[in-house]
């Protein structure tokens, strides 16, 4: 277990260090809010964990978006990486390569992940339909591995692969180096990111996104319950994954679809899963009544944008247990009214 020592110049006032960091995380936000342009005050920034925070609120109807904080800094994408191992299995099966029935071997190494897994054994094997569901619901590493295997012949080549598709989408920041989302140095996202591939999921596979609104599924006799309370407890939520590991924060890119309005909204960096959830929330009832009424967009994000910002720099990295590449100064903002050019799904 990675552990921490940290010494205090006052050790007979422990709590004095705790007051002064939040201090300093408070004086920063109200700094970022006072140098910003709108004049609409922006939804507060969680102090937990600033360093692991980004947030994106876009239009699904659009592209525009309409709340960032970060969304360009690099984060651990933890298990929504399953996002990008669901779209080239969906992918797979739409192109008439596999379908619901084909069966998945699972290898000695993909049965030694760690959890949250489904527990198969080596030369046991899945069928397709059963390992959306485990992948989508579970979030099961060990049927992440053996998709990977199944349909890149490694998992090292599946995600060269899940690579290349993030680039054919506009996700610029976003490399990955394995299926699930496990600890990897070198696997990172951004929250822009993670909308794009989260609005790509609902376009392109229509047919299959029902898989993401599940909170549970059978499994050999079973009830698998999944992680995803913000599909029962805020109005218009119909997906779409969560993720978690100690680097990351608690994650989540959720799917809204309510009063005629679609949004995606992403939170990354969540201290916990039920503050996370609360973000997302507020977020979402600030602003969905912004957001125009239609199909989800055919075309996403700005390749580049004139729009002024305030220019935020990304607050230091803490010391988690990898290595996170320094983000560069990002913008926070609020309000952005005019449709942006996009980066178009291909």
């Amino acid at each position: 277990m990675l552990t921490e020592s940290r010494s205090s110049p006052l050790p007979a006032f422990p709590w004095f260090g705790s007051i002064f960091r939040a201090a300093a995380v408070l004086l920063a936000i109200v700094v970022a809010l006072a140098g910003c342009s709108t004049t609409e005050a922006l939804t507060p920034v969680p102090v937990a964990a600033p360093e692991k925070y980004a947030a994106i609120v876009v239009d699904a109807s659009n592209g525009r978006t309409l709340f960032q904080a970060y969304a360009t800094a690099p984060r651990y994408p933890a298990s929504l990486t399953k996002m990008m191992t669901l779209y080239l299995l969906f992918e797979a099966m739409q192109q008439g390569r596999v379908s619901k029935a084909s069966l998945i071997p699972v290898s000695q190494n993909a049965a030694s992940q760690q959890p949250s897994k489904l527990g198969f054994r080596r030369g046991e094997q899945i069928e397709v339909e059963t390992a959306i569901r485990a992948l989508a619901t579970k979030s099961a590493n060990d049927v992440a591995v053996a998709v990977a295997e199944y349909l890149g012949g490694s998992e090292q080549g599946f995600a060269s692969q899940m690579t290349g598709k993030a680039r054919q989408l506009g996700m610029t920041g976003t490399v990955f180096r394995n299926a699930s989302g496990l600890p990897d140095a070198g696997q990172r996202t951004t929250a822009r990111d993670m909308a794009v591939l989260g609005m790509a999921l609902r376009k392109h596979f229509p047919q299959y996104y029902h898989y993401f609104s599940a909170t549970e599924f059978s499994f050999r006799g079973k009830r698998v319950r999944g992680h995803n309370d913000t599909l029962e407890k805020i109005r218009g939520v119909d997906g779409i994954k969560t993720g978690y590991i100690r680097a990351s924060g608690f994650n989540i890119v959720t799917s809204v679809n309510a009063d005629g309005r679609k949004l995606v909204v992403v939170v990354m960096g969540g201290e916990t899963a039920r503050k996370r959830n609360a973000h997302v929330e507020e977020l979402i009832a600030r602003y969905l009544p912004q957001a125009s009424g239609g199909s989800i967009a055919s075309s996403l994000f700005p390749a580049a944008t004139a729009q002024a910002e305030a220019q935020v720099p990304a607050p230091a990295p803490a010391m988690p247990p990898m290595a996170m590449p320094a983000a560069a100064p990002t913008a926070v903002s609020a309000g952005i009214e005019a449709p942006i050019p996009a980066v178009e799904i291909r």
